[in-house]
């Protein structure tokens, strides 16, 4: 198997504990607050990481561009969380983690307009699946 499906299976398992673990931590505590919380922590433990890794001494690969689209990305997913940590506090977690897996369709969509990767019998049917199965979990 290759090195990707088992890292993207692990960051799958690990998503999945965040929305059961993010379900019990919301409860009596405002959402955004959670998610603030939250942030601090990711970014505490990463660092550490970083650091253990020796990964700072990659710092001057960073050019204006890469940056740019690195910003653009944390802003994204803070905004993500916020709106997942909110739908969390509001509906079942299963029907939130499905539909929050969506954005598997969404990322084949701005794939495609964007990156121009293509668009195939096989992939569209794919999306339409996970999207059919998204929405059949959240009702």
């Amino acid at each position: 198997m290759q090195n990707w499906i088992i890292f993207s299976l692990l960051s799958a398992a690990f998503a999945a504990l965040v929305g059961i673990f993010g379900k019990v931590g919301i409860s009596g505590v405002d959402s955004t607050l959670a998610t603030t919380v939250r942030a601090i922590i990711m970014a505490g433990f990463l660092f550490v990481v970083a650091i253990v890794l020796g990964k700072f001494q990659h710092l001057s690969q960073l050019n204006g561009r890469l940056l740019t689209f690195i910003v653009l990305s944390g802003v994204s997913g803070a905004i993500s969380w916020l709106f997942y940590f909110y739908a969390l506090r509001t509906g079942p977690a299963s029907g939130v983690a499905a539909l929050d897996r969506l954005s598997v369709v969404f990322v084949l969509i701005f794939a495609v307009l964007f990156l121009a990767e293509k668009l195939t019998l096989k992939t569209g049917f794919g999306a339409l699946l996970i999207s059919i199965g998204a929405i059949l979990m959240s009702i």
